[in-house]
């Protein structure tokens, strides 16, 4: 039969459950954002293989320079997320250790817990500046004239 701290304690973990869920939607989007970023950096090196012009071996080069720092900010943000999801999982179980240890853990779930959303939202603003990065990079490819491709021989 549950006790009323039982309930205490299963009240108390569904914040950070709720928490890791949203981590982990935020997760599952930067992964698949990194996947775009991976295949398009890989069909502009596949251009720039193929290029001879050195005005536009150079755009391309500026090209894939933009890709790598969008896929290091999803790097970032990646690492952020799987922080947050440390702190939210240890938060869960701090507070079920500190309901049953007579709260000896004091403030620690509570920090725990402060540390996974500052985690998150610095990943937030990670993934904004990525956006950002984004949509320069579309911006930047429709205002230039595109790359020429050399006919096969």
């Amino acid at each position: 039969m549950y006790t009323s701290s039982t309930h205490a304690v299963l009240a108390a973990m569904l914040a950070p459950a709720f928490f890791l869920t949203a981590t982990a939607s935020l997760l599952l989007s930067a992964n698949n954002r990194l996947a775009r970023i991976i295949d398009r950096a890989r069909t502009l090196l596949r251009e720039l293989a193929e290029i001879d012009d050195e005005a536009e071996r150079s755009l391309l080069e500026k090209r894939i320079a933009l890709q790598r720092l969008r896929s290091l900010t999803i790097l970032r943000v990646g690492q952020l997320l799987y922080t947050a999801i440390s702190f939210f999982v240890g938060t869960s179980l701090a507070v079920a250790v500190d309901t049953f240890t007579d709260h000896r853990l004091g403030a620690l779930p509570l920090w725990l817990a402060s540390l996974g959303v500052l985690a998150m939202f610095a990943a937030s603003l990670l993934l904004a500046r990525e956006s950002t990065l984004a949509v320069t990079a579309i911006n930047e490819e429709m205002d230039h004239r595109p790359v020429k491709r050399t006919p096969p021989a």
